[in-house]
């Protein structure tokens, strides 16, 4: 059996926030009916081999440091860092290490992701 990455899944207050910001993030198109309660990012309309992006509304607010969070590559990383600033998203830190060098940020909805420059 081979397992395959399907979507990428986030718990959030407000799934239509969220997901709009990733679609802008990703320049992907927000899915047809997508509300507050369930919005996703090429769910309906997959692209082979390009994961499908699911928010789903949940009761309870974040409470710690996200386990697992998605690792973004950008040719230009201090412009797409800024562009993701300029949707809503704030920076946490810079990085590098063995010559890898990266930003955290946080969404809209405060889950951390990274932006690594790409080689």
């Amino acid at each position: 059996m081979t397992l395959t990455l399907g979507a990428i899944s986030f718990d959030c207050s407000d799934a239509l926030r969220t997901a709009t910001f990733w679609a802008a993030a990703l320049d992907r198109r927000l899915d047809e009916r997508s509300t507050e309660e369930f919005s996703s990012i090429g769910l309906k309309q997959p692209t082979p081999g390009v994961p499908a992006w699911l928010f789903a509304r949940v009761p309870e607010p974040r409470q710690a440091k996200n386990r697992a969070h998605p690792d973004l590559m950008a040719q230009d990383r201090p412009a797409e860092v800024a562009r993701l600033v300029e949707l809503g998203a704030t920076i946490l830190g810079e990085h590098e290490e063995s010559g890898i060098e990266w930003t955290v940020l946080r969404d809209v909805e405060g889950n951390e992701f990274c932006v690594a420059t790409a080689h």
